[in-house]
C-alpha cells in the first residue's frame, strides 16, 4: 500500500526528550532490548513512547508498530482482546527486522480505561465492540494518529512498513504525510473469549484478520 499526501498538516515539529536503554523481558522468556524515546511538543500532549527494536539493514524501510495502550491486555493477559499477544508478537518481529514499535496512550481505541470496562459490561449483554462504545455516547474509534506521525518525523522515518491489521492506521498515517510502503498484517490470535471482539473488527472496519466468518459463534464473555 502506497499513501498519497493529503492537504492535512502535522502541527509543529515535535523534538527529543530523553533517551533510554531498556532490557524487555517478556513471560515466556523472550528479551531484547529496547532504545525508548520519549517526547517534547507530541500534539495531544499525551506521554507517547517509541521503543526503537533492532537494526534495518541498509536501504531497508522500518517496520513499525503504531500499539495503543491496553492495561487489561498488555499487563493483565486479558482474553477479551488480543492486544497482549500482538504486542508480544510485534516486539520480536520488529526486533527480527529493525525498526519501531510507538506504544501510544489511547486505552481502549481512545475512550480511557473506565469507559472500556463499561463498554465491557455492555458486550457482555450482546453488543459488539463498536456498539457498545456508541451506546455509551462514545465514538467507535476515538485514536488519532497526529502525535505517531511527528514521532516518526522526529525519528527520521518519514516512509515505513506498518505491521497493522488496521486500514484506519494506514489511512491516518497516509494524510498526515508518511509513506506507507506495505501494510503488514500481524498474526491472528483467537480465543474463545475475543471471537466476538476479532469477528467485529473484520466485519466493521475491515481488519485484515484471517477469521472464519462462517463458523458459528461460541456462547462466552465477549470482547
Amino acid at each position: 500500500m502506497t499513501n498519497i499526501e493529503t492537504a492535512r498538516a502535522i502541527p509543529g515539529a515535535a523534538t527529543v526528550r530523553a533517551r533510554v536503554r531498556i532490557p524487555l523481558t517478556f513471560p515466556d522468556g523472550y528479551r531484547v532490548e529496547a532504545e525508548v524515546t520519549t517526547f517534547h511538543g507530541l500534539a495531544d500532549g499525551a506521554e507517547h513512547l517509541a521503543l526503537a527494536l533492532g537494526e534495518p539493514k541498509p536501504g531497508d524501510t522500518p517496520l513499525v508498530r503504531l500499539h495503543s495502550e491496553c492495561l487489561t491486555g498488555d499487563v493483565f493477559g486479558s482474553d477479551r482482546c488480543d492486544c497482549g499477544p500482538q504486542l508480544r508478537e510485534s516486539v520480536e518481529r520488529i526486533a527480527e527486522a529493525g525498526g519501531y514499535l510507538l506504544y501510544l496512550r489511547q486505552e481502549g481505541r481512545g475512550i480511557g480505561l473506565y469507559n472500556k470496562l463499561d463498554a465491557y459490561a455492555l458486550q457482555d449483554q450482546g453488543l459488539d465492540t463498536y456498539q457498545a462504545n456508541t451506546a455509551l455516547g462514545l465514538p467507535e474509534d476515538g485514536r488519532d494518529y497526529t502525535a505517531a506521525a511527528q514521532m516518526l518525523a522526529t525519528l527520521g522515518a518519514p516512509a515505513i512498513r506498518l505491521l497493522s491489521n488496521n486500514p484506519d492506521k494506514a489511512g491516518q498515517l497516509a494524510d498526515l504525510g508518511v509513506t506507507v510502503t506495505e501494510r503488514v498484517p500481524t498474526g491472528v490470535h483467537l480465543s474463545p473469549s475475543n471471537v466476538r471482539y476479532l469477528r467485529a473488527k473484520v466485519e466493521h472496519t475491515g481488519h485484515s484478520i484471517a477469521l472464519d466468518l462462517s463458523a458459528p459463534l461460541p456462547h462466552s464473555r465477549t470482547a
